[in-house]
Formats: C-alpha cells, sequence, structure tokens
C-alpha cells in the first residue's frame, strides 16, 4: 500500500471522483464527503493517515473541520483545498495546525505529491517521539532523571493526564524537581509549540501580583501609563505555572478562583472580562489540605487546583536514583567544571546514598557542582565530599533531624534503610535477606518494587 487511508471533503462532485480515481490508481483506499458535517461523523469514528478538505463548503467549511480537529490528539495531516487563491486563507490554515495548501484548479501529480509529502513527514515525526520515549525509559522521563518505582508512578501519573486542561496540583519538598514536572506536563502534551510561563508566587510583593498575574489598564495606579498584559495573557493558549501557590494572599486566590472556573481575567482598573485559554499548574511545599482547615488558604480554589494531583518523593525516598543523578550532573557539569573527573569511587557513592539529603535533588547537584570545582584527582573521593556528608552521621538521625518528624514518613525511610543494608549483606540474595529482615520473601519483593531497590546488592 502506498500511503493508507485518506479522506476527501469537497462539496464538488466532479472534483471528489477526480481526486478518487487519481488516488485509488495510486493505491491509496479513499473516502469521500460532500460536505463537513460528513467529514466530522467519518473522523469520530474512523482513522486516516491524511485529510484533503475544500474551503467553501455549505454550513461547515474547511476551516471549521480544522478548528474541530485542533484539540484532538493525533490528528491526520490536513491539507486544505480552495478555487480562491488567498495568501491571507493560507497563512490561518497553516497557524490553526493545516501542513499544507492547494490552490484550484490543481493536477493530479501535486496533489500525489503534497500527500506522499504530508504522510511522510508525519511517519517521521512519530519515529522521533518513539526515539525520545526510548531515550526517556533509559534515563527518566522529559528531562527528570530517575528510575525510582516512586518516580515511575509519577511518570505514569504525567503520561495520563498531560493531554488534558483539567488543573494540576504538585506537592513535594523544596528541590525535588516541581517545576521539571510542570514543564514535562506541558511540553509532553498538546499545548507543547504554545508558551510556558512559570512564576513564583512567593517572590512578588502582594502590591504588584495582581497586576503581574492579571495585568492593568493604562490609568489603574500611579506610573500605569499604559495597557499592559498579563502573566495570563501571555501564557494564552500555553500552560502557567504557579509556584508556591499557598503564599498567594486570600484577595488573590478569590480572583485566581474566578479565572480557572471562568477562564477569563479582568485587568486591574478594567471594566470588562478577557477570555483566557490556560491550563494551570501550580505547586506547593505547604500543606494546603492543613492550611485551609487553618482558614489561610481558600477551600473552593483547593479543590479547583487539587483535581489532578501529583506528589513528588523527597530524594532520601529514592535512594536508588541517586547514582544516576550523580552521574548526570557529572555529565552535565562535569566538561566546563572539570572534564578530567567522570567517575566516582564506591566509598563516596555509599556516602552520597546515605546522606539524608534535605535539600533535595538541588542540593545533590550544589554537591557534585562543588566537588567539581573543588577535587583535584580524575575520580570523586569520599574525601572530596563536604564534611556534612563525611560526617559519620547516622541516616535516620539526619533525616529525623530535618524532616517534618512525620512517623508514616520515617517508618519508610527505617525499612528502606534495612533493607538496603540486608541486600548489601547478603549480595543480593533476597532469600537471605527476607530471613535477616523477619520478614516473608513476597513481602520483600513487594518493598524493594515499591522502593526502587532492584539493584541494591547485585
Amino acid at each position: 500500500m502506498a500511503g493508507g487511508r485518506i479522506l476527501v471533503a469537497d462539496d464538488e462532485e466532479d472534483i471528489r471522483f477526480m481526486l478518487r480515481l487519481h488516488l485509488e490508481r495510486a493505491d491509496y483506499t479513499v473516502v469521500a464527503v460532500e460536505n463537513g458535517h460528513d467529514a466530522l461523523a467519518r473522523l469520530a469514528n474512523e482513522t486516516f493517515d491524511c485529510i484533503l478538505c475544500d474551503l467553501v463548503m455549505p454550513e461547515v467549511n474547511g476551516l471549521d473541520v480544522l478548528a474541530e480537529l485542533a484539540s484532538r490528539a493525533n490528528r491526520p495531516p490536513f491539507i486544505l483545498m480552495s478555487a480562491h487563491a488567498d495568501i491571507d486563507v493560507a497563512l490561518k490554515a497553516i497557524n490553526n495546525g493545516a501542513v499544507d495548501y492547494i490552490a484550484k484548479p490543481f493536477r493530479a501529480e501535486e496533489v500525489l505529491f503534497r500527500i506522499r509529502r504530508a504522510i511522510e513527514q508525519r511517519q517521521l515525526s512519530q519515529r522521533l517521539e518513539n526515539l525520545e520515549d526510548v531515550l526517556d525509559d533509559r534515563t527518566g522521563y522529559a528531562g527528570i532523571v530517575a528510575k525510582s518505582a516512586p518516580m515511575q508512578e509519577v511518570f505514569r501519573t504525567i503520561s495520563k493526564v498531560k493531554d488534558f486542561q483539567t488543573t494540576v496540583l504538585i506537592t513535594g519538598e523544596s528541590g525535588t524537581g516541581k517545576e521539571l514536572v510542570a514543564k514535562a506536563l506541558h511540553y509532553k502534551g498538546q499545548r507543547q509549540s504554545e508558551p510556558f510561563i512559570a512564576v513564583n508566587c512567593g517572590a512578588i510583593p502582594e502590591a504588584l501580583l495582581e497586576s503581574e498575574l492579571f495585568g492593568h489598564v493604562r490609568g489603574a495606579f500611579t506610573d500605569a501609563n499604559r495597557d499592559r498584559a498579563g502573566l495570563f495573557q501571555e501564557a494564552n493558549k500555553g500552560t502557567l505555572f504557579l509556584d508556591e501557590v499557598g503564599e498567594l494572599p486570600l484577595q488573590l486566590q478569590v480572583k485566581l478562583l474566578r479565572v480557572v472556573q471562568e477562564r477569563e481575567i479582568r485587568p486591574v482598573g478594567g471594566s470588562r472580562a478577557i477570555p483566557v485559554d490556560v491550563r494551570v499548574v501550580a505547586a506547593t511545599v505547604r500543606d494546603l489540605a492543613a492550611d485551609v482547615s487553618a482558614g489561610q488558604f481558600r477551600q473552593d480554589l483547593y479543590y479547583r487546583l487539587n483535581v489532578l494531583p501529583i506528589h513528588l518523593p523527597s530524594l532520601r525516598e529514592r535512594p536508588a536514583d541517586i547514582p544516576l543523578l550523580v552521574q548526570h550532573f557529572l555529565n552535565k557539569l562535569g566538561p566546563e567544571l572539570n572534564p578530567a573527573l567522570t567517575t566516582v569511587l564506591p566509598a563516596a557513592m555509599k556516602l552520597l546514598v546515605q546522606y539524608g539529603w534535605p535539600g533535595n535533588v538541588r542540593e545533590l547537584e550544589n554537591v557534585v557542582e562543588r566537588t567539581l570545582v573543588l577535587a583535584d584527582g580524575v575520580t570523586l573521593q569520599a574525601d572530596d565530599l563536604p564534611s556534612q556528608i563525611k560526617q559519620n552521621e547516622t541516616p535516620l538521625r539526619r533525616h529525623i533531624a530535618d524532616s517534618d518528624l512525620s512517623i508514616k514518613k520515617t517508618v519508610r525511610f527505617v525499612e528502606q534503610e534495612l533493607i538496603t543494608r540486608a541486600l548489601e549483606k547478603t549480595s543480593g540474595n533476597r532469600t537471605k535477606a527476607a530471613q535477616i529482615l523477619e520478614i516473608s520473601h513476597r513481602a520483600l519483593l513487594y518493598k524493594i518494587k515499591e522502593y526502587g531497590l532492584n539493584k541494591v546488592g547485585k
């Protein structure tokens, strides 16, 4: 088969007949319809490799069909046809997702060439996406370096929700990579070609925050000598990442709730609402449920933001990722800071894995950067590490000192520590490790998978 299934939509019977004749001679399977309604009905229930659609049709025209397809994932290449050679229409079609524009009258050879090129470009794009997925499987996901079971669950959640417009609330300790997750949601989803705008709600003075988010009109306040678009308008059709959303004052929480509900903003000093198409992704280190109970965060906004929650585990909850992250930062920072240092000695890596990492991945990157600058040899040794890591302070004591005294988190940490030591002591023999730990072999296998400890002791 030369190219697969083609949907032809044109209200002129002669055009449909001619296109069907030439396309079928080229071994394409052709479905021809006479209006936009029928085209959309076919697309709702069938798959096609390319769409050839006329611009001018009764009721539902070619641009209407294109607009309806814009929100659909994996839509086929769309080629618009028109008897009116209008460059403005062509540009509008291309900007709205069409891959090509053909002016009537046209030669059959030209149509065949355009269709073949569109299908080949789509196949190439799919192969590149598959290659990116393979690379992600080996090193992490969308730039997030991790292989542990807790992070694999995070990746699965991102894959499920990336194409929805529903708000996402990312929670986790400082330094766990919440902005990286927000970017993954954006750049892996349907909005990837649109703006990604990030703002730290706790870093902007309260007096300026409303104008920063929603914009203002000329004369709204002193020094407002011109209209200014806010971040919601800048992020239109894309994603707005509200970091530290728990720091928003109550007054602005009300206005943010309205934006999320109504999908429109009102600039400071403005008299009319402006519609916006923005996916809101929020993040916080705070316990917003506790803030709701304390009256510090609006309950209705919390429920609006927390529709799709993603919780990021701390680095001490996923020690299996530490060696991978250390090597990643060596590869990233080493060429500029210390090209000769490319490996880590086992004793140094053991200290890095045992350390509690209160600052999480951000702290780990800082430690690797500092070590690259100060180390003299070609390998990273235990003596090259900062004193707080070299000190023989027990991981449990440091964990309790740096944590929020959560019994649940501490129990998880102790379990990981004991399982890791048992596996190391038995050189990875899980039957013997289960006996040392005094738990069943099945329970040990479950916890090894849960904590991402598959490679420990091997």
